[in-house]
């Protein structure tokens, strides 16, 4: 193994060794890294807790070196490096975590909308273990509660249907719909909508927290689905991006870069907020034994929708390493240089 290799990140001091690591990895001394001695340092930076270095593709170690080369002459020099080292090292070796759990409600455990009752025949109560582990052993930066929130006139209960227009191109009419169909209720503009069961009525036992699900008293409570003409999957915006939650701002006050997501159900609320976290700039955390979901395919579309858009979908088993900053997969290194790339402004 080369000596520069062995150089841990971790333990590096951030206000006083970033000359320290420049010199380490400038191997032949010329004031400057070329792609080469970046890579070594990709390979000092990607690794597991256990020392195991995470592959990186070519292509992908290039459009990193690429987003810290700012002048385009091949070469990484100081100037450029302390950029690399204030705004992508320090955030990979000691990032800011969020826990996000999402909807763990009774209703979609044992109430109304029970998700075992659902296709891929999921048990909602089966996130309750793991995510208490998480809370126990785990020192996340903050933590979130999302609860679906919903007025008793909300759009998507299916004994509401008569109470709006669907429009013409609506796939099924008010009369024939069954719970889980989706139609399109009558614009400006039309709204695609799949129905559900009557569930999460604010103020109400289906709507609350599960109580074997283990509360912080310093976590945070979002409320989402709370406007009765449009649903709320995500926990950062309703579907039609009309109003936010107060999870975006809560989020910028605690500098958060990382933010692991769980809950329920997989393929609806949770998919839907892992891809908005990833589509506004978050290094994403899909937490696979924390979350069930209603249908086997969607899951798997969320699943890889998620690698695509350049998450991972880890165990809880190794979630206590990554936000303690030894496990450092190079995905979420290269969805931060991207983040840093679109917004050159920095």
């Amino acid at each position: 193994m080369l000596a520069t290799e062995s150089i841990d990140l971790l333990n590096f001091d951030v206000e006083c060794s970033m000359d320290a690591c420049f010199t380490a990895f400038d191997k032949n001394g010329d004031g400057k890294l070329d792609l080469e001695e970046f890579r070594l340092i990709c390979r000092a930076l990607f690794r597991n807790d256990k020392g195991k270095i995470y592959s990186l593709e070519e292509t992908k170690l290039k459009e990193i070196f690429d987003v810290f080369d700012k002048n385009k002459d091949g070469y990484i020099d100081r100037e450029e490096f302390t950029f690399c080292w204030n705004h992508w090292i320090k955030i990979i070796v000691r990032p800011i975590s969020a826990f996000l759990i999402v909807d763990v409600q009774n209703d979609f455990i044992s109430g109304t909308l029970n998700i075992s009752n659902c296709s891929a025949q999921q048990n909602g109560a089966e996130v309750i273990e793991p995510i208490n582990r998480l809370l126990e052993t785990v020192h996340f930066d903050a933590v979130f509660y999302s609860l679906d929130w919903h007025p008793s006139d909300h759009v998507s209960f299916i004994d509401n249907i008569q109470q709006r227009e669907l429009d013409p191109s609506s796939p099924v009419t008010a009369e024939n719909a069954k719970t889980y169909d989706t139609v399109i209720f009558a614009g400006p503009p039309p709204m695609k909508q799949r129905l559900w069961p009557r569930h999460c009525v604010q103020d109400t036992w289906g709507s609350e927290l599960h109580q074997d699900l283990k509360m912080l008293d310093n976590a945070i409570k979002v409320y989402k689905g709370t406007n009765p003409d449009v649903d709320s999957y995500s926990v950062f915006w309703d579907n039609k991006k009309l109003t936010d939650t107060t999870l975006c701002a809560q989020l910028r006050l605690k500098n958060a870069t990382d933010i692991y997501i769980c809950g329920l159900a997989y393929d609806v609320c949770v998919g839907a907020t892992a891809v908005d976290a990833l589509a506004i700039g978050y290094r994403t955390i899909l937490l696979d034994d924390c979350s069930r979901g209603v249908d086997l395919l969607d899951i798997e579309k969320t699943k890889n929708t998620v690698n695509k858009n350049n998450g991972v979908i880890v165990n809880s088993s190794q979630v206590k390493a990554m936000v303690e900053g030894r496990d450092r997969r190079p995905e979420l290194g290269y969805k931060l240089a991207m983040e840093l790339k679109s917004n050159s402004s920095i």
